[in-house]
């Protein structure tokens, strides 16, 4: 109806209700019935000049029945801040292309678990996903192109130095919130790495097998096809190594044990992986022997371990020392010295090149010794540490993503608090952020 018409609509209905108004007045004065039964009528909108008959009073309505409230949907659980909604240790965190952070597996209390949690930077709360379809800890978790995380192998049993461990594999969708079966290993392995080729597939190297043997062998995933598939072995049986995609696309294995869960074989060792021969060659080898060391690429295409334990004191000694490995020379040099010396510890490239590594154990093996909340920044450009910090929580075997905004999830751990005696060993709750720009840890709740 166009704006003319309204207004003449408007305009009509105006004065006939005046009209019904003078009507009605009128009557009232004048007492004339007649008529004011014929002009109310045609007032009231109707034709007929029939008198309108008594009305019957209308029957009391029956009262609705109040409604059954139907069954409400089970609520997901959400972490208040600065908590996961579950504790864990050796567990994964994975970056997902949303900008979110999926947390899995690991261990609570000594046990694997298949709990799984979301953490939103937004919100900076945890929400539980999942769960994955096994539980597993020691084990892998690695985005794939497509945005699908997967997780390989691993632990299904409370910590034991032999298995069975798991060949299978699984991938996590965050499209569904699911976790779905995919192809199975060749070999069962727990202790192992996996890293994102450039071409897709991802790398499954080494680790120990169920009878606490380090393993040579490697296999690829291919996502395409959802199987794993056999590629040329390592020249060392090692696990608790590292595997790191250099910017050529090969990748450097460093360091680890050849012997298992044994104490007094780790190795300096270091080879390079060929994803077009499919083939690993010898380089290096670090200036030390070390395992449950990190290893991370700079931007400038080097890559720097720092920590670890060593041969030492039958038992390990955990290490204070760093070195740089350098594709082009194929060589490892020292890289300055950490205020602390640490194992199991977390190591991040940040935004701007430095590298913040956290937490840790003081002294190899003996965990009765001192748990580490201290961090410290490695700087390329000066090619020192230096203090930051320190985090709110004493941690171990936790993990340290970068988020989007540049900076630093560190979720869970161990934090010392009733070590010894054997397991069970409580695991963290809390997470808390590092913001480089003030150089200081806060909780998941906080905005900058």
């Amino acid at each position: 109806m166009s704006r003319s018409e309204h207004l003449a609509t408007g305009r009509l209905r105006t004065r006939h209700e005046a009209v019904c108004a003078g009507a009605h007045a009128l009557g009232r004065r004048m007492l004339a019935a007649t008529a004011i039964v014929v002009l109310a009528a045609g007032c009231a909108g109707s034709a007929k000049s029939t008198p309108a008959p008594t009305s019957t009073p209308s029957p009391t309505a029956t009262p609705t029945a109040t409604a059954t409230p139907g069954p409400s949907a089970t609520p997901i659980p959400t972490s208040p801040p600065g908590q996961m909604t579950h504790g864990r240790s050796t567990h994964t965190a994975t970056g997902l292309a949303d900008g979110r952070v999926l947390v899995a597996g690991g261990y609570f209390n000594s046990a694997p678990i298949t709990l799984t949690d979301l953490y939103d930077p937004g919100a900076g709360t945890f929400t539980a996903t999942g769960p994955m379809a096994t539980a597993r800890g020691f084990d892998t978790a690695t985005r794939l192109a497509d945005g699908r995380v997967l997780f390989v192998g691993g632990n299904p049993k409370t910590w034991d130095f032999y298995g069975p461990f798991l060949a299978s594999a699984e991938l996590y969708d965050p499209k569904t919130g699911t976790f779905s079966p995919t192809g199975s290993l060749a070999t069962a392995r727990n202790l192992h790495t996996a890293t994102l080729l450039v071409d897709g597939r991802v790398l499954i190297v080494g680790g120990n097998d169920m009878f606490n043997h380090s393993l040579t062998s490697a296999e690829l995933y291919d996502s395409t096809t959802g199987t794993f598939s056999p590629t040329g072995s390592m020249t060392t049986a090692r696990g608790f190594h590292t595997a790191t995609l250099l910017a050529d696309g090969r990748v450097l294995i460093a360091g680890g044990g050849s012997a298992g869960w044994t104490s007094d074989h780790f190795v300096a060792s270091a080879e390079i992986y060929d994803p077009t021969a499919g083939t690993f060659a010898t380089t290096g080898p670090l200036t030390a022997e070390r395992a449950l060391h990190t290893a991370t690429l700079l931007a400038d295409g080097r890559v720097l371990v720092t920590g670890g334990i060593n041969n030492d004191n039958n038992g390990g000694t955990s290490l204070a020392s760093a070195e740089l490995y350098d594709p082009a020379t194929g060589m490892f040099i020292a890289a300055g010295t950490m205020a602390d010396a640490r194992t199991l510890h977390g190591a991040t490239l940040l935004a701007d090149g430095r590298v913040l590594v956290t937490g840790g154990v003081h002294t190899g093996w003996d965990y009765a010794a001192p748990f580490l909340s201290s961090a410290e920044l490695y700087d390329p450009m000066t090619g020192t540490f230096t203090a930051t910090g320190p985090m709110a929580d004493k941690r171990v075997s936790h993990t340290a993503t970068v988020l989007a905004d540049g900076r630093a999830l560190i979720a869970g751990g161990y934090d010392g608090s009733s070590w010894g005696g054997g397991p069970p060993w409580p695991d963290v709750t809390t997470a808390e952020l590092y913001d480089p720009l003030t150089g200081t840890f806060g909780p998941t709740g906080s905005g900058r």
